[in-house]
């Protein structure tokens, strides 16, 4: 038995590995007991029992590697639904009822998150009375936070309870990446203000797609949450449903910051166009006062430079002193028409 012990240790290892099956982690969970790492081997043997007591498993799967699959096919006797939404390309974060069974999905930032939306992942779950499995293709940092937790003795006492951790532990990364963005905001909104202009568009726009990605993704059906909550599993008890409903709730929350985030951003978009077409029509300003000032004395050059007989005051002693003073009053008239247009505007 210590040999057993020695051997499920080694699969939870500080990194994001996986064991032949492609199980990342697990952990077998009893009541008054802190949870206790268990193989996909001692994993089958335990799905394949009797499924007598209080007690539940929770593995997690890297849906990369090949055997992950047949491994859930073989032994977590899960819902068809499960490995039908696994390849579903509809990604939208949703919590739907299959009789005696719970399939979620929810999207996650990844581990290594830049705020990029191409950062973001999804985790497709499937929770019943004596199993939670989760699955990814990429490490997510809600599974790490629960991880974590687990491995400082955070006490779980149902399946569902662990469901509801993972979807308070996603809200609160969330809720993270809100006030990362906001302080990029804040950042270029400082820049404005003091006129930089350095911070570009492209930039807000950056972070505006990464919010509507999140967004789309992460908001929750409320058609299929709401049945659920009407006609919850018969395992499920009510504290179970009042805490699933506490932990949807939490989602609306940090959706109407990023709501009013995408606004905020739209804003500042809105002004640095305001600020760049200003700095714009400067520019043609100074460029067209130029081009007038310098018109009179291109056509008197024009005119008096022709290669033909009868140029005005050729034989003049101050025909050159005549000709200046002609082009400056010229000048001083096309400048005072060009200003004064100006201050209209």
């Amino acid at each position: 038995m210590p040999d057993a012990m020695d051997s499920d240790l080694l699969i939870e290892p500080t990194r994001y590995g996986a064991d032949a099956h492609g199980l990342v982690c697990g952990y077998r969970f009893e009541a008054a007991t802190a949870a206790c790492p268990i193989g996909s081997d001692q994993a089958a043997q335990w799905l394949a029992g009797p499924g007598e007591g209080s007690g539940f498993v929770w593995l997690h799967f890297n849906l990369s590697h090949a055997g992950a699959e047949r491994w859930l096919q073989r032994h977590a006797q899960l819902p068809e639904s499960f490995f039908e939404t696994l390849h579903d390309d509809h990604r939208s974060t949703r919590l739907e009822r299959d009789e005696a069974a719970l399939i979620a999905v929810i999207n996650d930032v990844q581990f290594d998150f830049a705020f990029e939306s191409s950062d973001i992942a999804t985790l497709w779950i499937g929770v019943d009375r004596r199993l939670v499995v989760t699955a990814r293709q990429s490490p997510l940092r809600s599974v790490d936070r629960l991880r974590t937790a687990i491995r400082r003795g955070e006490p779980l006492r149902s399946t569902t309870e662990l469901l509801e951790w993972l979807l308070r532990a996603q809200a609160d990364v969330l809720v993270d990446v809100v006030r990362g963005v906001t302080r990029r905001i804040d950042a270029v909104e400082d820049a404005l203000l003091a006129g930089r202009l350095q911070h570009k568009r492209t930039r807000l726009g950056v972070l505006r797609r990464l919010l509507v990605r999140l967004q789309r993704l992460l908001a929750p059906e409320p058609a299929a949450l709401f049945r659920l909550l009407q006609h919850p599993p018969a395992w499920m008890v009510e504290r179970d449903v009042d805490e699933l409903r506490q932990a949807t709730e939490e989602f609306s929350v940090a959706l109407r910051d990023m709501a009013a985030l995408q606004e905020r951003i739209k804003l500042l978009q809105e002004e640095i166009a305001a600020a760049v077409n200003e700095r714009t029509s400067r520019s043609l300003f100074v460029l067209t006062v130029v081009t007038v000032l310098a018109l009179p004395i291109n056509i008197l050059a024009g005119l008096f430079g022709m290669n033909v007989g009868g140029v005005p005051l050729a034989g003049n002693d101050h025909g050159f002193w005549i000709l200046v003073a002609v082009v400056m009053a010229f000048t001083a008239v096309a400048g005072w028409l060009a200003f004064r247009g100006h201050d209209d505007r």
